[in-house]
Protein backbone atom coordinates (compact mmCIF):
# COMPACT_ATOMS: atom_id res chain seq x y z
CA UNK A 1 0.00 0.00 0.00
CA UNK A 2 2.94 2.58 0.52
CA UNK A 3 4.28 1.85 -2.59
CA UNK A 4 0.84 2.78 -4.36
CA UNK A 5 0.84 5.95 -2.55
CA UNK A 6 3.98 6.78 -3.28
CA UNK A 7 3.61 6.35 -7.08
CA UNK A 8 0.56 8.32 -6.68
CA UNK A 9 2.17 11.14 -5.04
CA UNK A 10 4.96 10.90 -7.60
CA UNK A 11 2.65 10.89 -10.57
CA UNK A 12 0.59 13.77 -9.03
CA UNK A 13 3.82 15.72 -9.01
CA UNK A 14 4.75 15.41 -12.51
CA UNK A 15 1.49 16.32 -13.29
CA UNK A 16 1.57 19.54 -11.52
CA UNK A 17 5.18 20.43 -12.30
CA UNK A 18 3.66 19.73 -16.29
CA UNK A 19 1.22 22.42 -16.07
CA UNK A 20 3.56 25.11 -14.04
CA UNK A 21 5.99 25.25 -16.91
CA UNK A 22 4.99 26.71 -19.38
CA UNK A 23 3.75 29.75 -17.07
CA UNK A 24 7.76 29.84 -16.18
CA UNK A 25 8.38 30.40 -19.59
CA UNK A 26 6.48 33.08 -20.45
CA UNK A 27 8.26 35.25 -22.79
CA UNK A 28 8.65 39.14 -23.07
CA UNK A 29 5.86 39.48 -26.04
CA UNK A 30 3.26 37.52 -24.08
CA UNK A 31 3.87 40.28 -20.68
CA UNK A 32 2.89 44.08 -21.98
CA UNK A 33 5.61 45.81 -19.53
CA UNK A 34 8.28 43.69 -21.02
CA UNK A 35 10.10 43.86 -23.98
CA UNK A 36 13.03 41.58 -25.70
CA UNK A 37 16.61 42.65 -25.35
CA UNK A 38 19.02 41.38 -27.92
CA UNK A 39 22.98 41.76 -27.70
CA UNK A 40 22.99 41.85 -24.00
CA UNK A 41 23.10 38.00 -22.97
CA UNK A 42 25.54 36.69 -20.99
CA UNK A 43 26.62 32.76 -22.13
CA UNK A 44 24.39 30.59 -20.70
CA UNK A 45 21.87 33.46 -19.56
CA UNK A 46 19.58 33.54 -22.67
CA UNK A 47 15.52 33.76 -22.33
CA UNK A 48 14.01 31.15 -24.21
CA UNK A 49 14.58 29.61 -27.63
CA UNK A 50 17.02 31.38 -30.60
CA UNK A 51 19.87 30.99 -32.16
CA UNK A 52 19.47 27.16 -33.42
CA UNK A 53 18.81 26.07 -29.87
CA UNK A 54 15.16 25.57 -28.36
CA UNK A 55 15.78 26.80 -24.38
CA UNK A 56 16.64 29.61 -21.93
CA UNK A 57 20.66 29.06 -20.73
CA UNK A 58 21.92 27.89 -24.00
CA UNK A 59 23.13 30.61 -25.57
CA UNK A 60 27.11 29.80 -26.39
CA UNK A 61 28.78 32.73 -26.28
CA UNK A 62 28.22 36.89 -24.27
CA UNK A 63 26.60 39.57 -26.39
CA UNK A 64 25.48 37.58 -29.26
CA UNK A 65 23.15 39.68 -31.40
CA UNK A 66 20.92 36.81 -32.15
CA UNK A 67 20.27 36.03 -28.64
CA UNK A 68 17.67 38.22 -26.11
CA UNK A 69 17.08 38.92 -22.55
CA UNK A 70 13.28 39.88 -21.23
CA UNK A 71 13.47 43.41 -19.59
CA UNK A 72 11.11 45.62 -18.36
CA UNK A 73 9.79 47.86 -21.18
CA UNK A 74 11.97 50.83 -22.23
CA UNK A 75 15.32 49.58 -20.40
CA UNK A 76 16.75 47.88 -23.49
CA UNK A 77 17.69 50.83 -25.14
CA UNK A 78 19.39 52.29 -22.31
CA UNK A 79 21.90 48.99 -22.00
CA UNK A 80 25.31 49.06 -23.96
CA UNK A 81 24.99 47.13 -26.98
CA UNK A 82 20.89 46.23 -26.41
CA UNK A 83 18.46 46.97 -29.31
CA UNK A 84 14.48 45.89 -29.26
CA UNK A 85 14.73 44.66 -33.04
CA UNK A 86 15.86 41.17 -33.84
CA UNK A 87 18.88 41.07 -36.06
CA UNK A 88 18.39 40.21 -40.01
Amino acid sequence: MKSRNAIAAAVGSLIVLGNLAPASQAIAADKPDMEKCYGVVKAGKNDCAANGHACAGQAKADKDAREWLSVPKGTCERIAGGSVKAPK
